[in-house]
């Protein structure tokens, strides 16, 4: 076992972690770790923008865009955290660009901004062009950007490292603190443990828990795993986003950008059937609501194609110069996987799993919260992996990318701030034994199950039953589902023996992830029995605000049972509110 020690270390080298790495490798000493080079990490697929109330292109504030985070993610926004970014973006996208990001720009030479779904003036009175943008491949360069200023701060990345554990110890005043991280060297077949004084997760979400999904095959929810199993809780695990436009039957996802710019839903009719449900804002509606009104359409028998599993993004009235200079790439993406010309042809688009509304619980420092009250000192998490709850039950178009920026550079301050007077906790000998137990166990075994075939199983009953659409019975036959592949997975056999870059044996550690995570989704969805933003039950269509306006909390106990599932405990914790009362969510 090797040991490092550093002042702050980061768990992923996404937007949020690399940002935080920014800040920190500035004041102390600072390593990030990850399972990708960092280019390759998962907001380097985001397309559409990062919002932030610039002005540069229509009148706009930050008060409206705080008002548009809280009804789009239906209330459920702790309203300090919502007020935070909207505040900040401003300086967010200022940051980036003298950092050397190329926005498009407008013929003034400003930074260009466009219409993306939930954004509106005048609290909701009509669209607002809001979203900053560099084509609709505005997470990539984003990536890029950040990477450069993490070389130039000489920032330390420790590349396909896999961090599989936190080490928690008490401290002399009897508090549970992070003293380090297990990890293991890909290359190497090592275990590394790095002691920190600071800890930060921005390990990304946990979209591979179902099968039609945008998000690349690393995001196994690594990070929320992790913190589960050492007695932190995950909030509001429930509400996932059901990107509208994947390409049917991929699930690679196609930007609201496509929309915002012009492109309009249509049903085999011919009909732009968001008129229907959302007369003011039509196809920029929330992205709840337009992945339920695709699916309704499905439902009702007016999908397209030969299955009329599908409905059509139809970009056909756009010139082909202004599809070329705002959308190259998603454009290509039709081409290439669907065989469809945009500038001639509607593509065909079906919604596609995308973001995790929920994680680690955290407060608008990035401290984690060990429950409801306390938080966890020396421990900060940011981007998707956290739940700041700045996107409550329903995450805007263009937050994301402004979430990672704000709360990434937060996390980052605030842990060198902590690391600047804490000390080291001692870590003991034996840190790493349960991870090499755990992979020892796994490279031996000598089960029938194999690895790829559990995982296809639990991507099935996902996608068949807590997808967009879900009822009490089909939570409980996911649940089921989810018990029996668990009991599966303990005879798991593994064909890669080695040490060196064994996938195989990451693979089966990343399964036993992506069950636990699956099963607190499901037994939050049981316990939330009201529809709000991305879960939406379809034997309680209603919000509930007298029983459910409260953020669900699940800690891992092995000494309970509930809805006949041992080893969750399911708790709540109050909404913050400052200003903006609940209302009908209209669009």
């Amino acid at each position: 076992m090797q040991v490092h020690k550093y002042d702050v270390v980061i768990i992923g080298a996404g937007g949020a972690g690399m940002r935080a790495a920014i800040e920190a490798g500035q004041r102390v000493r600072t390593a990030v770790l990850t399972k990708l080079y960092p280019t390759r990490s998962h907001t380097g697929a985001a397309q559409g923008g990062m919002c932030a109330a610039l002005a540069n292109v229509e009148e706009d504030n930050w008060e409206w865009h705080t008002f548009d985070t809280i009804k789009g993610g239906d209330y459920l926004v702790d309203q300090d955290s919502a007020e935070v970014m909207a505040k900040e973006a401003i300086e967010a996208v200022l940051d980036l660009e003298k950092m050397g990001l190329p926005f498009n720009r407008t013929p003034e030479g400003r930074i260009d901004q466009r219409r993306f779904g939930g954004h509106t003036r005048d609290h909701g009175k009509a669209p607002v062009r809001r979203s900053c943008y560099a084509a609709d491949r505005t997470g990539h360069m984003i990536l890029q950007t950040l990477y450069q200023n993490c070389v130039k701060h000489n920032v330390e990345f420790y590349n396909e490292y896999y961090v599989l554990d936190l080490v928690m110890v008490e401290d002399e005043d009897g508090v549970r603190r992070p003293a380090g991280v297990v990890s293991y060297d890909l290359a190497t077949g090592d275990v590394h443990v790095f002691q920190a004084k600071s800890i930060i997760f921005a390990s990304g979400g946990c979209g591979k828990i179902f099968k039609t999904t945008s998000n690349a095959h690393t995001l196994t929810g690594d990070g929320m795993a992790i913190a589960l199993r050492n007695g932190i809780p995950l909030e509001d695990m429930e509400f996932v986003q059901f990107h509208p436009t994947g390409l049917a039957g991929l699930g690679i996802l196609v930007s609201e950008a496509a929309r915002g710019e012009g492109g309009i839903l249509r049903n085999s009719d011919g009909e732009r059937f968001m008129e229907r449900y959302a007369p003011t804002i039509k196809d920029l509606a929330p992205r709840d609501i337009v992945a339920r009104s695709m699916a309704n359409e499905v439902r009702e028998g007016r999908g397209c194609g030969p299955n009329k599993d599908y409905v059509l993004l139809d970009l056909t009235h756009l010139e082909p110069s202004h599809i070329d200079e705002k959308l190259p790439d998603i454009t290509e993406f039709a081409r290439t996987y669907l065989g469809v010309e945009p500038y001639t042809e509607p593509v065909p688009v079906f919604p596609t799993a995308h973001y995790a509304m929920g994680g680690i619980p955290t407060n608008i420092k990035a401290e984690v919260h060990a429950n409801s009250e306390d938080i966890i000192p020396g421990l900060y998490a940011a981007g998707e992996v956290a739940c700041v709850s700045v996107h409550g039950s329903n995450r805007l178009g263009t937050n994301s990318l402004l979430d990672i920026n704000v709360f990434g550079k937060r996390a980052g301050m605030y842990a060198a701030e902590y690391a600047a007077s804490a000390d080291f906790l001692p870590v003991s000998d034996d840190a790493a034994d349960e991870t090499l137990a755990l992979l020892n166990q796994i490279r031996n075994g000598e089960g029938t199950e194999k690895v790829g075939q559990l995982r296809k199983e639990l991507q099935d009953v996902m996608d068949a039953d807590m997808q967009v659409f879900r009822t009490e019975e089909t939570i409980h036959n996911a649940v089921d589902k989810i018990v029996e592949l668990e009991e599966r997975y303990k005879s798991i056999q593994i064909q890669d023996k080695g040490k060196r870059f064994n996938l195989d044996l990451l693979e089966a550690v990343e399964l036993g992830f992506l069950l636990e995570l699956a099963k607190v989704m499901s037994v939050a969805a049981l316990h939330r029995k009201e529809s709000r933003g991305g879960h939406f039950r379809e034997d309680y269509p209603d919000r509930d605000d007298a029983n459910f306006m409260k953020h669900s909390m699940v800690y891992r106990d092995e000494t309970t049972e509930m809805e006949g599932i041992k080893g969750l405990r399911f708790d709540t914790k109050p909404v913050t509110f400052t200003r903006y009362e609940p209302m009908e969510r209209k669009y």
